[in-house]
């Protein structure tokens, strides 16, 4: 059994889609880059997006400047763009009274991270709200996995375990030496998470909640 699950945000509690892809169209079109179908922008969902907007032909600094436009928009407005997955508030007190403690390790900045909990009124739920720090010091998703695991004191990584929709979830549980949850209903699909190395691949909150709940018992 495993005693700690480690939720990714974006696209595994919360869908996100609407505030980011503006936010994001905002910032590129900053640098004169128009992107009208904001469904192109969705690979922005999870990954840091320092990366992102370098992966579009941004440099380095153009990308610095990029993410400070991008973040002016979603604090005022983006942030609240959002929804929750259907279920995710069920799931997560079902594994609670379970047993399990649960935290959040998202690549999204920390402050950021928790406004969006409270919005939904899900921190509760949390032991911990663990996100990447402003600094880009702490971005990749390895680095915010590792420094909840020390902020909390968790040095069993056996009996931890990463629950996530993208690739950068599973190669940052990988790269810690954790085990790793895929889910289906985000943003990265059965190819791309099985390729990483996704332990289980879960299609819906349903199944993931099935899944971890057997895993309790």
């Amino acid at each position: 059994m495993k005693d700690y699950l480690l939720f990714d945000l974006d696209g595994t509690l919360t869908d996100p889609e609407e505030g980011i892809t503006k936010a994001v169209q905002l910032a590129l079109a900053h640098f004169g880059i128009q992107v009208e179908d904001r469904t192109r922008l969705r690979p922005f969902i999870g990954p840091p997006l320092w990366d992102q907007f370098t992966e579009w032909g941004l440099t380095g600094e153009q990308a610095n400047e990029a993410v400070s436009v991008f973040r002016e928009y979603y604090l005022e407005k983006g942030v609240y763009e959002n929804k929750e997955y259907a279920g995710i508030r069920e799931m997560l007190g079902a594994l609670k009274g379970a047993g399990y403690r649960l935290y959040v390790a998202t690549s999204k900045p920390e402050g950021t991270a928790k406004i969006v909990t409270d919005y939904f009124g899900l921190t509760e739920l949390f032991d911990r709200v663990a996100g990447a720090s402003t600094d880009q010091e702490r971005v990749r998703k390895a680095d915010v996995i590792r420094y909840l695991l020390e902020a909390e004191g968790i040095t069993d990584l056996s009996a931890a375990v990463m629950i996530g929709d993208r690739k950068h979830d599973v190669l940052g549980a990988k790269e810690v030496g954790m085990d790793s949850i895929g889910v289906l209903y985000g943003y990265g699909d059965r190819d791309e998470l099985e390729t990483a190395g996704a332990g289980y691949i879960a299609a819906t909150v349903e199944e993931l909640e099935e899944y971890l709940l057997a895993q309790a018992d």
